[in-house]
């Protein structure tokens, strides 16, 4: 029997889907952070369930040749990433491996996944940060916890982006912007957000605030904008909630426009505050041209875009088929995807707001019948009356987009059961160093 306190020697025998190593002792499932596959290591368990357990990595006997040295000196601490002790060639395998079992698992077969893209320089990837601001200090929290970690450098964010939201930190509190506290619910700076357009240079500065007072305003902006030209939006988000969610639904323009535009390939995308856009851009355009080779337009299809978010998807596929029809529940985001078309002069768009579940059958009820659909759901995966209408409408192409293999594989199950068959699936690494990864699986109408 495992218990809880003591030190045991353990053989370190396969990864999580959460990058921590698997021990059994005694056919009892430990997960031990930090330790990695072929480890010999000890371990003190701290917490003890049914059926699983957790240890904490004491000392390493045994190495696994696929360790490396993270650049990070906070890995392990920080919540940001968890896989930056394994190389990048282990990492794609290791991801690869996830979703080939996940499916497994939950299909009781083992689709066709072709492979797994990665890339060349796979840090300074991310173009958008999300900054907690608490008791003076600017960072990042721990795993699994609301602790904050400083940290100089972060390595997968975009290394201007970093940059401005430390300066932009150090300009609030020298003009005696207090810190928000999470236990007294009081304070004004709640985080520092930083969004840039990779390919056009503009950046969009939110400062999340506990209420819409912000003193010595305008000195702020301009001690901003003076040290850091290249922004070109501030925003001032209100959350006076006592939760967890970062951004408030009311955003103010201090300075500039209330977004920027980043280019994919030929297109052009205005972003919002609120609004989603893939963080990182550069595999983006790698994951839109697989989904649209596995759709294999032709110029004819009716198309569907589900959860569409800014239009990204509706635009890249709307030059190789007849008409785009974009759902998306976000207002804003709607907005934008209708000014995009129009900033893009594509023609043959139409969006529409509402949840997925709650237009398709309005649009199925109004006799519009897609050829081919795209759904790119949030983490949660697609909502069952969603699935159902999808189901009803019989596409003959349907393409899944996913974050999240769990969802994925749960999704395709329903989906494989009576109406479709899955043809192929690559992966597209969008989050080195982190266990994430994106899916794209292509199915056909049986």
């Amino acid at each position: 029997m495992v218990e809880k306190n003591q030190e045991y020697e353990v053989d370190i025998q396969d990864i999580g889907v959460n990058g921590e190593g698997i021990a059994r002792i005694n056919g009892y499932i430990t997960f031990v952070k930090g330790a990695l596959i072929g480890e010999k290591a000890n371990i003190k368990i701290v917490k003890v369930n049914k059926d699983y357990g957790y240890g904490k990595l004491l000392k390493l006997i045994q190495f696994s040749n696929d360790r490396e040295e993270p650049m990070c000196p906070n890995f392990g601490r920080c919540g940001g990433c968890n896989l930056q002790h394994l190389n990048y060639e282990a990492q794609l395998k290791h991801k690869l491996e996830v979703v080939r079992s996940t499916l497994r698992k939950q299909l009781g077969y083992e689709p066709l996944v072709e492979e797994i893209i990665g890339m060349g320089i796979p840090f300074y990837y991310r173009n958008k940060a999300q900054y907690p601001v608490s008791d003076g200090k600017i960072g990042f929290y721990s795993d699994r916890s609301h602790d904050l970690i400083e940290n100089d450098v972060c390595y997968i964010q975009n290394e201007v982006t970093d940059k401005t939201a430390k300066n932009v930190f150090k300009i609030l509190m020298d003009n005696g912007i207090n810190s928000y506290d999470e236990k007294s619910g009081k304070g004004t700076i709640r985080h520092i957000i930083t969004r840039i357009a990779m390919n056009t240079g503009e950046l969009m500065l939110i400062l999340v605030t506990n209420g819409k007072t912000l003193k010595n305003k305008e000195k702020i902006i301009k001690e901003i904008v003076n040290l850091h030209p290249n922004v070109t939006s501030i925003i001032q988000n209100i959350n006076e909630e006592r939760t967890n969610v970062i951004l408030g639904n009311e955003c103010i323009t201090l300075y500039g426009q209330n977004f920027i535009i980043d280019r994919l390939e030929n297109y052009k995308f205005k972003i919002s505050p609120l609004s989603f856009y893939q963080v990182n851009p550069l595999q983006t355009e790698v994951l839109y041209n697989i989904a649209k080779d596995f759709a294999g337009l032709t110029g004819e299809e009716i198309v569907f875009d589900l959860y569409c978010g800014i239009g990204t998807i509706s635009i890249f596929m709307a030059d190789s088929c007849k008409k785009v029809y974009g759902i998306e529940v976000v207002p804003q985001a709607i907005d934008n995807a209708k000014e995009n078309a129009e900033m893009n002069e594509v023609r043959n768009t139409e969006f529409f707001v509402g949840k997925v579940e709650d237009v398709l059958p309005k649009l199925y009820n109004d006799g519009i019948k897609p050829n081919v659909i795209f759904v790119d759901p949030p983490r949660k995966g697609c909502d069952s009356t969603a699935l159902e209408t999808i189901m009803n409408l019989k596409p003959q192409k349907l393409i899944c987009i996913s974050c999240n293999p769990a969802t994925l594989a749960r999704d395709l199950k329903i989906l494989t059961k009576d109406y479709f068959e899955i043809e192929k699936i690559k992966l597209v690494d969008m989050f080195p160093q982190t266990n994430h990864v994106e899916t794209v699986c292509a199915l056909n109408l049986k």
